[in-house]
């Protein structure tokens, strides 16, 4: 088989990546080692930033987006009893996020691929990635019992933190940069209405909770837990009842409960990878880098990384810029790295930290204190939230 550019693994941002390039007339090939039910079964984030709204749309794959969409103008912070809203759209002069849940992304964009006829082949078994210094990199996977070699110009590695792209750079060449934290986040899904039209950021002396939603009839809750905990431990009532007592009282008052669709427990980690490019392979997404979810960056990273790698292949392919390949990994950490400041710096603001004593307890509340009491700290935060403006390709 033959490709211009194969792209490993078919979660969102492998495919919104195939969908641009195909646009473009860049041929693809998608590869990925689980089901297509597998891929869209996973619960992931919820918050799309401005760009990444923008960018959906440039793919033409925003149609039930914008028409089932939620699009909010801002999101509550309670601190110490106070509850604040952070008006995102008069911060920044406009700019908002949209609630439209990961598993739609990827149902819409699985459904563009299939309409456009470029192929996508899953449960490809044993991937490995070969010649990727070389000027004709290529690929193996194994269906149904055949090896099968995939000769391509470029390979994007799309297939997260344990997927096998970032695995085939050589140890030596790699810096990895991790910061893992004392505590995990409890989510439930139910089909009940929302709590708050917007979406809550709660810091409790019991542990941070976030109140979040899919639809205006679908919602996300998350508690923070000690990483000891498992599910198992957490009946729906146990659920709802920590969620009451650790929310404001006229917010608890409004909450509706139902049964979990799904819960489960997710550690909180930082992570870095650099440089995100060897050879012919550019790392994309979770396979280079990793983000707390209290700053709802990890997809909308993931989505930054696409626009930029699209856009250089595009020059490459129409205009011989082949100097730009070397920029890929440059500009993607330049905003990779901010992004993972404010998702730090949000976990450090709102969470419980186990071992902390009575100067860093202060630190934190004069940190909460000053940045709900100024404008500019307000600003600071509203920017960040709503996503910094993608780096132009030159």
């Amino acid at each position: 088989m033959k490709t211009q550019v194969a792209i490993v693994g078919a979660g969102p941002s492998g495919l919104l990546l195939g969908q641009l390039l195909h646009n473009a007339g860049i041929d693809t090939l998608i590869i990925e080692r689980q089901t297509p039910d597998y891929v869209l079964g996973r619960i992931r984030a919820g918050v799309l930033e401005q760009g990444m709204v923008d960018l959906l749309r440039e793919a033409g794959v925003a149609a039930r987006m914008d028409r089932e969409g939620l699009v909010h103008e801002g999101f509550e912070m309670v601190f110490d009893g106070r509850c604040e809203r952070i008006d995102l759209k008069a911060l920044t002069g406009g700019s908002t996020v949209m609630v439209y849940g990961q598993t739609e992304v990827t149902r819409d964009l699985m459904e563009a691929r299939k309409a456009s006829g470029a192929p996508i082949i899953y449960e490809a078994a044993n991937v490995q990635l070969h010649d990727l210094k070389g000027d004709k990199p290529w690929l193996t996977f194994e269906k149904q019992g055949e090896l099968v070699r995939v000769d391509c110009d470029f390979i994007a590695g799309c297939d997260g933190f344990h997927g096998v792209s970032r695995q085939s750079i050589p140890a030596e060449i790699l810096k990895n940069f991790e910061r893992v934290y004392p505590f995990g986040w409890l989510g439930l899904l139910s089909d009940t209405p929302p709590v708050s039209e917007e979406l809550i950021y709660a810091q409790h002396p019991r542990g941070f909770v976030l109140c979040s939603q899919r639809s205006a009839t679908r919602s996300r809750y998350y508690l923070q837990v000690p990483l000891a905990d498992k599910v198992e431990d957490w009946s729906d009532e146990r659920f709802w009842s920590e969620l009451r007592n650790r929310l404001p009282a006229e917010t608890a008052a409004q909450l509706v409960t139902g049964p979990s669709l799904e819960k489960s427990i997710a550690p909180l980690r930082s992570f870095v990878v650099e440089p995100m490019q060897y050879g012919k392979l550019f790392l994309v997404g979770d396979a280079a880098h990793i983000v707390p979810p209290t700053g709802a960056k990890g997809l909308n990273l993931a989505a930054s990384d696409v626009s930029t790698l699209y856009r250089i292949l595009v020059r490459v392919y129409r205009e011989g810029r082949t100097d730009l390949l070397e920029k890929y990994s440059p500009i993607c950490l330049r905003r990779i790295w901010k992004a993972e400041r404010f998702s730090w710096w949000m976990t450090q603001l709102l969470h419980e930290f186990p071992e902390q004593e009575g100067f860093d307890q202060r630190i934190q509340q004069t940190e909460r204190e000053y940045y709900l009491s100024t404008l500019a700290a307000r600003q600071t935060i509203a920017e960040n939230y709503v996503g910094l403006p993608y780096e132009s390709v030159e």
